[in-house]
C-alpha cells in the first residue's frame, strides 16, 4: 500500500475504510463487525470513523473489530492508523478531551492516530487547537487535524497553532464529480505536505451507475465505481476512504490503490466531469 507523509510525522495509507452510517442498527452489528474484520485481514490498515456516526455506534463496532483481530494476532496494533473526529459542539477546550475519552473507550484504545475537528462549530478555533495540542502532548492522540475546511478556514488556523504540532491532514468531500477542492485548496495543502482526505469519492456509490463511466470502465477492465476511486487516489497528497460493506466492494476498492491511468484516460475523464475553472463553496455531505 503506498502511503502519504504526514506534515506531524509518520505516514499514512493512500486507501483506507470508511465507516459512515455503521453502528446505527443492533441487526446490522455481527454484520458490520465483520466487514471490518475481512477488511483487516485484506490489508486495510487506514480506517475512519467518528463519535457523530450512530452516535457512538460506529466507534463501537470498530473497537469490537479491531480488539477481535488483535486478539487473533490478524494485525499489530502499530501497523494500524485510526482516525476519529470529534462533533464540532463538542470541540471546546474542556469538551474536545472529554469527548476523546469517550472516543478512546469505545474504540478499545489507548491512543487514536488522527482526531479531526468534524467541522467547524461555534466554539474559537483557538480553544479546540490548545486542546487538541494538549492531547498529543498527553499521548491520548498522535495528531490532529480538520475535516471540512476551506482554504479560508484553513488560513485562519494556521497562525493559531504556534510552536505546537500543526495540523496532519484536512478530510474534505472529493471525487470526480465533486471536484471543487482542486482549484485552490487542494494546491495550497500540497504546498504544506498536508494530505486531503477524500470522503464519499465514489459519491456514496452514485458514480458505480454513471453510463459514461461504466462503458470507459469497461474498456479498462475495471468497474465504474474502481475507477472512480483509482482517478481520486492518482492526485498527489490525496487519500481515499471509501465506505463498505461487502466482500466484493472492499476487495474492488483495495486493487484500485495499485491501478494506474493513461494519459488518455485521464483527459477523457475531465471531459466527462470537468475539473473546476473558479472557486466554489466547499461541498459537504
Amino acid at each position: 500500500m503506498r502511503t502519504l507523509s504526514l506534515p506531524a510525522g509518520g505516514e499514512m495509507p493512500v486507501l483506507g475504510l470508511g465507516t459512515w452510517r455503521m453502528g446505527e442498527a443492533a441487526g446490522r452489528r455481527a454484520a458490520e463487525v465483520a466487514a471490518v474484520r475481512e477488511a483487516i485481514a485484506m490489508g486495510y490498515r487506514l480506517i475512519d470513523t467518528a463519535e457523530m456516526y450512530g452516535e457512538g455506534g460506529a466507534e463501537t463496532v470498530l473497537g469490537q473489530a479491531l480488539a477481535e483481530a488483535l486478539r487473533a494476532g490478524d494485525v499489530r496494533r502499530e501497523a494500524l492508523f485510526i482516525v476519529s473526529k470529534v462533533y464540532p459542539h463538542n470541540a471546546s477546550r474542556r469538551g474536545t478531551p472529554e469527548a476523546c475519552e469517550r472516543s478512546l473507550k469505545r474504540l478499545g484504545l489507548d491512543t487514536i492516530d488522527l482526531y479531526l475537528l468534524h467541522w467547524r462549530g461555534s466554539h474559537p478555533l483557538r480553544e479546540t487547537v490548545d486542546a487538541m495540542q494538549a492531547l498529543v502532548a498527553k499521548g491520548r492522540i498522535a495528531r490532529w487535524g480538520v475535516s471540512n475546511f476551506d482554504i479560508d478556514d484553513m488560513q485562519e488556523l494556521v497562525p493559531l497553532i504556534g510552536s505546537g504540532p500543526g495540523c496532519a491532514a484536512n478530510q474534505v468531500y472529493l471525487s470526480l464529480a465533486e471536484r471543487g477542492p482542486e482549484f485552490s485548496l487542494l494546491p495550497w495543502l500540497r504546498e504544506r505536505g498536508m494530505p486531503l482526505m477524500a470522503y464519499s469519492p465514489i459519491d456514496q456509490g452514485a458514480l458505480a451507475s454513471d453510463d459514461a463511466l461504466q462503458a470507459l470502465a469497461a474498456q479498462l477492465g475495471m468497474s465504474a465505481a474502481q475507477l472512480a476511486l483509482t482517478v481520486v487516489l492518482a492526485r498527489p497528497g490525496v487519500a481515499a476512504i471509501p465506505k463498505a460493506v461487502r466482500s466484493a466492494h472492499l476487495q474492488e476498492n483495495l486493487a484500485a490503490a495499485d491501478l494506474k491511468l493513461d494519459a488518455a484516460t485521464l483527459a477523457e475523464l475531465d471531459r466527462l466531469h470537468p475539473p473546476p475553472r473558479r472557486k466554489a463553496p466547499l461541498a459537504m455531505i
